[in-house]
């Protein structure tokens, strides 16, 4: 059989009563008086009169058939009278005419039986028992929808036979299935449809009871509160209100369902919106929450009877509950993903490890004032967020590492420093969250590897730049190696982390990394030199010695008093002016430079314009002297430095 498809607006009347009962503003409550029931019957029924008089045309044979239609609508207006006696020629009522009967005075359950029997009885009884499920569905529907508006108590026996009706056809569908007819008939059999195109009805209505909250981009927390307010004082009353009558009439379980699923509809529909957030979503779970552990005084469902399931009402708003939690830890995990990205930027300065601490704390925190249990959900949230955050900013450093055309020193002391904030934070979360051990474990281990792959990049970024430019910086008057100091001193009084281990070993490194490349430069300038520039160079050396002291005490303070300084030692030395003062100094610098090579000295002789080939010869013969290996030395200086020896001496011999 094929599938009877019903229009709304033309089962309640093809007018605009249906959309007035179900406006956001509708309160149709009717005086349930004798004269009111009156004008309501008299309404019905010559709704059912239009409807009748065309059905009968339809279904009637004969010489029925050909009767014109003001005669045939006088007919089925004699015949829906209660009391016609209008028989054939066998004297009985035809079945027809007794299904409108029943179906006009609300006997819905009776007409039931009666079409099924025709619809059984052949001679094209299932072509007209179509045409009377539809008469008797679109009644039906009048009868819900009337019960709806606020006429209920009036409506209460027609709307107990729509109850019964419903469970006639569930009986049937099992006895059919039971039976050996085909199931293909049972999907397409008009009565299988009731049920559901009952509770489409229902939940249009409720769902046009519910006020609009606004537009979707509506972030107004107050606005929200008043909008749950609303529903919990007027919305769930109204429903509870009406539920009576349909409690009654047997179809309370349909109507408590309708109504949870447009309440579960529309909350799903509010922290659905891409624009809700964190505190929004929390207020919803509030709401209802609050709506769950007093739906004793305030859920559908709270007085239901016996043979109802108590918790069905619980069930639905902890449905809710469950569905506003998923949305909730979402947008936890959306925003605090959000701020981590924001607050971590490689292009933007670094932020306090505070306020990424009150990022996560505050959403636990708050969390934790509505339910423990999603505070501690709300934590797991946050803790796996970090780590895929770390997981994602692991990868952002390696790219940004190789991107030779970015601005290296100055972005990668920000990733360091981002690198320690992270670790910061994560050693105060230790504290605040539980974290597993795993966790941890993880979480450092990026953190480790982040931070030697950026120093590593760091500090072969400065090697290249500082040797790029001492290269002809005792040939140039402006080389640019003052520009690129107060570069790094610039960059290095920004970096946040100032007492830190990491800033204090970076600090260190970059100056044995200048240190030792302008001594390169250094010992490499000065045997290609004349004797007028080795002038020039040692009053460079000054300059550059002076300006190197200044910025690494800016930016170690009191703890720069302890690097190397073989810059002074090697000024010291050339500026003694006899050679016996000489020897003498250059005592502690072979104490202290243990790498020192003959080559190193003999290339730092050469600044030296006026010493004589004796005190060379002299000078080198002290070092010979006082030389010890170094290969077992922490932190040699000398080492890498190159310098090519003479091939001959000053002299002509290989001594010098």
């Amino acid at each position: 059989m094929r599938k009877i498809k019903y229009s709304w607006g033309a089962l309640a009347g093809r007018g605009s009563k249906w959309e007035k009962m179900s406006g956001e503003n509708a309160r149709m409550v009717p005086r349930d008086t004798h004269e009111e029931r009156k004008k309501q019957e008299a309404k019905r029924r010559g709704k059912l009169k239009t409807v009748a008089g065309k059905m009968l045309k339809a279904v009637a044979g004969g010489k029925e058939a050909a009767e014109e239609k003001a005669g045939g609508e006088d007919v089925a207006g004699k015949l829906l009278k209660t009391g016609t006696s209008r028989k054939d020629e066998e004297g009985q009522m035809p079945a027809e005419e007794t299904i409108c009967g029943f179906i006009e005075q609300g006997k819905f359950f009776e007409a039931c039986d009666h079409i099924y029997d025709l619809e059984h009885s052949g001679n094209d009884g299932v072509g007209k028992s179509e045409s009377l499920y539809t008469l008797l569905a679109e009644q039906m529907w009048t009868v819900v929808g009337e019960a709806l508006s606020g006429s209920g108590g009036m409506f209460l026996e027609p709307l107990q036979s729509v109850g019964e009706s419903l469970r006639w056809e569930k009986q049937k569908e099992a006895e059919w299935l039971g039976s050996s007819q085909e199931t293909d008939s049972v999907s397409t059999w008009s009565p299988n449809f009731w049920r559901k195109d009952l509770e489409e009805k229902l939940i249009q209505y409720m769902t046009a009871q519910i006020p609009p909250f606004g537009s979707s981009s509506n972030t107004d927390e107050t606005a929200l509160k008043q909008h749950l307010n609303h529903l919990e004082t007027a919305f769930l009353p109204s429903l509870e209100h009406r539920s009576g009558v349909f409690k009654e009439a047997g179809l309370f379980t349909t109507y408590a369902r309708c109504c949870h699923a447009s309440l579960s509809s529309h909350l799903s529909a509010l922290t659905g919106s891409n624009h809700f957030s964190f505190r929004q979503c929390l207020l919803v779970y509030e709401w209802g929450l609050k709506m769950y552990r007093s739906s004793s005084e305030t859920c559908l469902g709270s007085r239901q009877s016996p043979q109802h399931s108590p918790s069905l009402g619980v069930q639905h708003v902890m449905w809710i509950v469950l569905k506003t939690e998923e949305k909730l830890l979402a947008v936890t995990r959306k925003e605090v993903g959000k701020a981590l990205k924001e607050a971590f930027d490689i292009g933007k300065p670094p932020c306090a490890d505070a306020a990424v601490i009150q990022i996560l704390v505050e959403k636990t925190e708050a969390a934790g004032h509505v339910s423990e249990n999603l505070s501690e959900k709300v934590e797991a949230v946050c803790l796996e967020e970090c780590l895929s955050f770390l997981e994602s900013y692991e990868n952002e450093v390696r790219s940004f590492i190789q991107l030779d055309c970015y601005p290296g020193i100055c972005s990668s002391l920000r990733i360091l420093e981002n690198c320690c904030i992270l670790r910061t934070v994560w050693r105060k979360l230790t504290y605040i969250y539980s974290v597993s051990t795993g966790q941890d474990i993880k979480v450092n281990g990026f953190l480790d590897r982040m931070e030697d792959e950026i120093t590593e990049h760091f500090l072969q970024t400065v090697t290249s730049t500082v040797k790029g430019t001492l290269k002809e910086h005792f040939k140039k008057c402006d080389s640019g190696f003052d520009h690129i100091l107060e570069s790094l001193k610039q960059s290095f009084l920004a970096f946040g982390k100032k007492k830190t281990d990491t800033y204090e070993a970076l600090i260190k490194a970059v100056n044995t990394i200048i240190i030792t490349e302008y001594i390169q430069a250094l010992l490499t300038t000065s045997r290609k030199s004349s004797s007028v520039q080795r002038r020039g160079i040692i009053s460079k050396i000054e300059e550059d010695h002076s300006m190197l002291q200044t910025i690494f005490k800016e930016c170690l303070g009191p703890t720069a008093g302890s690097l190397k300084d073989p810059i002074k030692a090697i000024l010291e030395l050339i500026q003694t002016s006899d050679a016996e003062g000489m020897k003498i100094a250059l005592l502690p610098i072979l104490k202290e430079f243990p790498d020192l090579r003959k080559e190193h000295l003999s290339a730092v002789l050469d600044i030296k314009d006026s010493l004589s080939r004796e005190d060379r010869a002299s000078l080198l013969k002290v070092f010979h002297d006082n030389c010890r290996e170094s290969e077992t030395e922490a932190n040699l200086l000398f080492a890498d430095i190159e310098v090519k020896p003479r091939k001959y001496g000053l002299c002509g011999c290989l001594c010098c």
